[in-house]
């Protein structure tokens, strides 16, 4: 007895012509939007060779800026790690007035301009600003301090951690934790030992992209700061000075240690995204 063999379904049929086109287009796009400047920023700071790649980075600003911006992304990312962790936490577990309202603030900062950020707290806290007078009748600064630049940047990557909690834990829903509660645990106690193992990669995902983006800021940074060499300039303010200042090698070297940065994040971003898509899938077969 013979089997036929079942018919194809044409809907699903591969559109062969114009698969190859679509993906020949995307590769054409990342070519000269993504690659080809990536590769432009390396060959720039390296067209002179090696020993004047390494003066660029090794500059007394340079190494300033380097050594800001990392306390810049040490402080604001672990800020936002807390409060990201609290919202979602409210959010997803609890039902309360106004939270429709607090899902908006969050994304806030995704729908306003960067230079907008800073300029809110030029007007708050500049020496013509709203509580510049009395913080400097304190003896307290600022704007163009380090402490402006943390509170710029930590506005900016406010939503990275708490919009990668919030579907997560919202998928999740609150089974676990009542069994938790029903067994006599208390609150922190159901946090830490059945919250945070369950959305541990997710986490680790949006402070990772939180890092990144606080590394990257430039709009923001470029307002309170003041952009005053080796004291408040930044990795990307250091690329503009020294551009402006035809000081090409040296602006390309500083850009090229960011964008190795930038690759650095892409290689830990796909780690922990196969983690997690991993995970989830065990837990589906459980």
């Amino acid at each position: 007895m013979y089997l036929s063999r079942p018919a194809k379904n044409p809907a699903r049929r591969d559109p062969t012509l114009l698969a190859g086109v679509m993906i020949g287009v995307a590769i054409i796009y990342l070519v000269f939007v993504l690659f080809l400047p990536l590769f432009t920023v390396f060959f720039e700071a390296l067209r002179k060779g090696f020993g004047d790649y390494f003066r660029g980075l090794a500059d007394r600003d340079a190494l300033s800026a380097i050594k800001l911006t990392l306390l810049i992304a040490a402080i604001a990312a672990p800020l936002n790690t807390v409060f990201g962790l609290a919202a979602a936490w409210c959010v997803t577990k609890f039902e309360f007035f106004g939270k429709n309202v607090l899902l908006t603030l969050i994304d806030l900062p995704f729908s306003i301009s960067p230079v907008i950020s800073g300029l809110v707290y030029v007007l708050l806290y500049g020496a013509n600003g709203w509580f510049g007078p009395t913080l400097d009748a304190w003896g307290i600064q600022i704007i163009f301090t380090v402490t402006g630049i943390v509170l710029a940047t930590t506005l900016v990557t406010l939503p990275f951690v708490a919009r990668e909690l919030i579907p997560l834990m919202q998928g999740q829903g609150t089974d676990e934790e009542a069994a938790a509660a029903t067994l006599g645990a208390g609150g922190l106690r159901t946090f830490f030992l059945v919250t945070l193992p369950n959305i541990k990669w997710g986490l680790m995902y949006g402070v990772l992209l939180c890092t990144a983006r606080a590394m990257g800021e430039f709009g923001a940074v470029a307002v309170v700061s003041g952009k005053i060499r080796g004291q408040t300039a930044t990795m990307p303010l250091q690329v503009e000075i020294l551009y402006n200042e035809y000081n090409f090698v040296a602006a390309f070297a500083v850009a090229s240690l960011l964008a190795l940065f930038a690759l650095i994040t892409l290689a830990v971003k796909t780690f922990l995204e196969a983690r997690f898509a991993h995970e989830l899938a065990a837990q589906r077969w459980r």
